[in-house]
């Protein structure tokens, strides 16, 4: 039996777990930006009507996204959809993916007939061996980042080896001039994108796909019509087109992110991060995670390494909450 792959937003069992009624938690496990954007009353048209291609949808996702145009654009029901189907579309081959990292990649590769490796994320060369690579950058949960020439030039190595270079872009949005979509006319580069972290629109189930149009067709063919609901479409088209909130709230997720950063800093943690997460890595970290559990309050704990996962509170109260609770665990660590 294929085990269960293990993500943020378990909140049910933590409740059942420790007992604590789902309310009165304060969930931390996820990294999707608290301050969620404030979608617009959905017309009725768009829960009676089947989802339409032509309405315009990916046109505005390739402009928000920087791709060319539209044709190289793929609307799907997140990136889930996309992480299980690709493989199944690609030759054959020994696929690289980082140790920790996003924990649905490697299981969709070996399910397709592919052999997964580990890859080096700070080596300068690939290896030879290696036939396609997944990055995610940033990183999840690790918040490290690889700059846009390193992965070009990946990519014009795993091209001439007739592979595929595929960039996971899903907390991309805080730090735009960090993507890589703008080059995603090239064949064997796809950039996965989802507006579920940096809009808090998680529950939509929407994503895209940026590669050429050959392979996009393909992808488009094995996950069939309607991959993107009505009313997903309608919430995300106006986030995409509402340019000063992006701005406004890049600003404010990097002051809550350096708050997040300090507010660990000061208990002695090493902090990795982006502006919708952090990361410490301590031999502490599973007792870390069980003393902020009994407290309610829920992260994300990984096992190799040892680490802990922390998301954005969303109020000031969830801020006091969460300085309180770090430091009555830190007491009985």
């Amino acid at each position: 039996m294929t085990q269960t792959i293990q993500h943020g937003g378990n909140l049910h069992e933590a409740a059942r777990r420790y007992g604590i009624p789902y309310d009165a938690w304060l969930d931390l496990s996820t990294g999707i930006n608290p301050h969620g954007y404030p979608v617009p009353p959905v017309p009725a048209d768009a829960w009676r009507r089947l989802p339409d291609s032509g309405d315009g949808f990916a046109e505005r996702a390739a402009r928000y996204y920087g791709a060319r145009d539209a044709s190289h654009v793929l609307p799907v029901a997140g990136s889930q959809a996309a992480i299980r189907a690709l493989p199944l579309l690609l030759s054959r081959g020994t696929v690289g993916i980082a140790r920790l990292t996003y924990g649905e990649y490697a299981p969709a590769f070996e399910r397709a007939g592919h052999r997964v490796t580990t890859l080096d994320v700070t080596c300068t060369n690939l290896p030879d061996d290696i036939t396609h690579a997944v990055v995610v950058n940033p990183n999840n949960p690790t918040a490290e980042h690889l700059d846009a020439s390193t992965l070009l030039q990946w990519h014009a190595t795993l091209s001439q080896r007739g592979g595929t270079l595929i960039v996971d872009e899903a907390f991309a949005d805080a730090l735009p001039s960090q993507s890589i979509a703008a080059h995603t006319h090239r064949e064997g580069l796809v950039v996965l994108r989802s507006p579920g972290k940096f809009f808090g629109l998680a529950g939509a189930r929407a994503g895209c796909v940026l590669a050429s149009p050959r392979l996009l067709e393909a992808l488009d063919q094995a996950l069939g019509a309607w991959t993107v609901s009505g009313p997903a479409r309608h919430a995300v088209s106006a986030a995409f087109a509402d340019a000063a909130w992006q701005e406004s709230m890049r600003t404010q997720l990097k002051r809550e992110s350096a708050r997040l950063v300090a507010l660990l800093g000061t208990h002695r943690f090493t902090v990795h991060s982006t502006p919708l997460f952090a990361w410490i890595a301590d031999t502490r970290a599973a007792q870390l995670h069980h003393a902020l559990a009994t407290q309610g309050v829920w992260t994300r704990f990984f096992a190799s390494p040892a680490s802990v996962r922390f998301g954005l509170p969303a109020t000031d109260s969830e801020w006091t909450r969460l300085e309180a609770a770090l430091h009555h665990a830190m007491t009985t660590l």
